[in-house]
This record gives C-alpha cells, sequence and structure tokens, in this order.
C-alpha cells in the first residue's frame, strides 16, 4: 500500500470518505444510560479502528476518530492527545458549551480526506459537555492542539468538515506539499 494515496490507504482501512452523505449530516445522541450496550459497541469500533490506522501512520499532533467516519451514524469519538502515554479521550454526545475568543490557525489533516491538509481557525480553549455511559455528565476544558483535536472532532459530529471552517479563498494544500508532518503544533 505504499504507493496509494492517503485516502485510498484510509479507505482500505474503514475510513469513511468525504463525499459520503453520512459526513455532512448531525449524528444521532445516545439515550444514556438506557443505550449504554450500543454507545459500548460503538466505542469499540473506534478504537479498533484508531488502532489499524495507528498501525499504518504516525500522528505527531495527536489523533482523533468520530464515529461517522466508521459508517457509523451515532454521536460517538475518541481523540488520542499528542502525549504518548495519556489516556484517550472519549467523547459521547460532546456538545461545545464555550469558546475563548482567542483563536489561532494550524494546519490539520482529516482521516476522511487525508491526501490534503487544511489551515483552520479554531478557538485556543473550548469547554466540552460529555455524557458518560452511566449518563452522568461532564464538563472539561481543552487548550491549544487539545482543544483543536477535540473540537475537530465534535465538528465531525455535528456533520461538519474542517474545510467549512476554512477562511474564504484559502484553500486545502497537497499532503506531498505539507511540511509539518511529524511536528507538533507551535502556540
Amino acid at each position: 500500500m505504499s504507493d496509494a494515496r492517503p485516502s485510498d490507504i484510509m479507505r482500505a482501512l474503514g475510513v469513511v470518505q468525504a463525499e459520503a452523505p453520512i459526513l455532512h449530516q448531525p449524528a444521532r445522541p445516545f439515550e444514556l444510560p438506557a443505550e449504554q450496550d450500543a454507545a459500548q459497541q460503538a466505542l469499540d469500533q473506534l478504537f479498533a479502528a484508531a488502532d489499524r490506522i495507528g498501525q499504518v501512520h504516525p500522528f505527531a499532533k495527536g489523533m482523533g476518530i468520530a464515529a461517522p467516519q466508521i459508517g457509523l451514524d451515532r454521536a460517538a469519538a475518541i481523540v488520542y492527545p499528542a502525549e504518548p502515554d495519556a489516556s484517550p479521550i472519549i467523547l459521547l454526545n460532546p456538545r461545545i458549551i464555550s469558546c475563548s475568543d482567542d483563536t489561532d490557525e494550524q494546519f490539520e489533516g482529516c482521516l476522511s480526506f487525508f491526501d490534503v491538509r487544511g489551515l483552520v481557525p479554531r478557538p485556543l480553549t473550548i469547554t466540552v459537555e460529555r455524557v458518560s455511559l452511566d449518563g452522568s455528565m461532564t464538563m472539561t476544558t481543552y487548550r491549544q492542539g487539545l482543544a483543536r483535536l477535540v473540537h475537530h472532532e465534535i465538528d465531525h459530529l455535528d456533520g461538519h468538515l474542517y474545510e467549512d471552517r476554512m477562511r474564504d479563498g484559502v484553500s486545502p494544500i497537497p499532503v506531498a506539499e505539507y511540511r509539518q508532518t511529524g511536528s507538533a503544533w507551535s502556540y
């Protein structure tokens, strides 16, 4: 697969690509704790997909995947922080409840159109409400790169791709022109 385009590799690993309608519609939330088994199954599938993808591509900036990207119309996503020993973040029915006015622009990639990278403005700090499998609510504040990763995955659950957030007149660049592979975002 080394001569294959990045998007073809992701497709072969089970990642739904950008033209699929499921990526352009809001995902269905879980009724928790009543749908605890369905939510756990979705998370298991996300972790399995992330494991497959991680064996093929390193992610210096961290990585995330949302249920619609593996063909599931449910509000579940996981995020792996850039720190190697950090625990993954589980997002069930996540909702951004506040964003900082301070923003920055960084290049992002997306498993659903991995041939390009886009310069995306995002808030430097977000606060997210999410539900646990047992139905309890949690609020967490994320900053900088982690805020970017979490926001990107919540966008997927809301039916948006990062191209929707790019400034007018700015287009994604081919991955061959992207010069920051293997390095963390800078703040």
